[in-house]
């Protein structure tokens, strides 16, 4: 009886095979290689531009800053947005291929902040303009806070599934309902709130709730008061 003989090749494939799902596998690259977009816009992202340096290294992590939107997965918001500024996240935003994550740095990102408080142009909360995966809040974080705000994204990106990405959609991580975009008159930074208190009128009702001085002239005070009638 003749014996079985084995090709020396067959006693490494079992230690050279690895048993796993697509998905899984999926998920493990996109993890491992995520192409960070920075939209820094204030002094929080100073504390991120400290992770570039060897002391914190954010590359072990794979972690490879972008210049253009269709080369990255990851956005992080750092800094106050505007309402001027509003648009342009959106369109970067919608510039990134799929599966993309956003991740909200600071305060001023997440509520607008300390700008906010008495601030028509100042969006309260980037998860208004676009889907926020993960929350990292603070005035300024630390770079210890934004790894960690990282790691936790990579476990969320091992959790996810394929199939339910495509059937939910980007639509179904809104956290809040969208911002309504409504131009409002002049009419001073401690009044919009107290004209305006429920709903946001067009120009034509705003305009005729108040005078015209009110509306179209600034307060003069006594020192040039005094000096435009000496000229």
């Amino acid at each position: 009886m003749n014996d079985t003989k084995f090709h020396p090749f067959d006693k490494t494939v079992t230690d050279s095979i690895i048993l796993t799902t697509l998905n899984d596998f999926s998920n493990w690259a996109r993890l491992s290689s995520l192409w960070p977009l920075l939209y820094g816009t204030s002094c929080c992202f100073i504390e991120f531009a400290s992770l570039i340096g060897s002391r914190f290294d954010f590359d072990r992590y794979g972690l490879v800053p972008r210049s253009s939107p269709r080369q990255a997965d990851l956005v992080i918001t750092a800094g106050t947005v505007t309402m001027k500024m509003a648009p342009s996240l959106v369109r970067l935003y919608e510039q990134m291929p799929e599966p993309k994550y956003v991740i909200a740095m600071g305060a001023c990102t997440i509520t607008g902040g300390m700008f906010s408080t008495d601030s028509y142009t100042t969006v309260r909360g980037v998860d208004k303009l676009i889907p926020v995966d993960i929350y990292l809040p603070g005035c300024p974080p630390r770079p210890e806070a934004i790894i960690d705000a990282v790691i936790k994204l990579r476990k969320k990106i091992a959790r996810e599934i394929r199939r339910d990405e495509k059937r939910l959609g980007q639509g179904k991580r809104y956290f809040t309902s969208n911002h309504r975009f409504d131009s409002l008159p002049n009419i001073g930074i401690r009044k919009y709130n107290k004209k305006f208190p429920n709903e946001f009128l067009d120009l034509e009702k705003a305009s005729e709730s108040l005078s015209g001085p009110e509306v179209m002239k600034p307060e003069i005070s006594p020192i040039w008061r005094r000096r435009i009638t000496k000229s």
